[in-house]
């Protein structure tokens, strides 16, 4: 279940490092059914993918060690976990997206319970690495 987990994470982390690349370098015109926007909204996408770019670089800090690192890996799936609240937020004021992100709504409220759940069975480790017992 461990090693699932880390697999898990190590593509969940490059896919939103792949994802932000993609948004700083191309702006909104990354976002599918996008339309074109002024430079406000350009230089606020580019700005929150950098972010987005981080969550990726801190789900890969967490894989070595995971069982250590529980903390984290809960506050970074409650992040990931309100998102998709903020987007049910956005379909209850203006209406539902292009349906990719419908899409991505539901993965954004599933998976992280789906992980939280697999992370809740991973033995949690806080004594050094030279102290584990086996």
């Amino acid at each position: 279940m461990r090693k699932g987990l880390q697999i898990f994470f190590v593509v969940f982390g490059l896919t939103a490092i792949a994802i932000a690349l993609l948004h700083v370098v191309l702006g909104p015109s990354a976002i599918p059914g996008s339309v074109p926007v002024n430079a406000t909204m350009d230089s606020e996408d580019r700005f929150y993918a950098t972010l987005f770019g981080a969550y990726g670089v801190a789900l890969l800090w967490c894989v070595k060690d995971i069982e250590r690192k529980s903390r984290v890996v809960y506050f970074l799936l409650a992040a990931f976990f309100v998102g998709g609240l903020a987007r049910l937020l956005s379909v209850w004021a203006v209406g539902p997206p292009n349906g990719f992100f419908v899409a991505m709504t539901v993965l954004e409220l599933v998976i992280p319970i789906v992980a939280a759940l697999v992370q809740s069975k991973i033995p949690s480790n806080n004594a050094p690495l030279d102290r584990r017992v086996p």
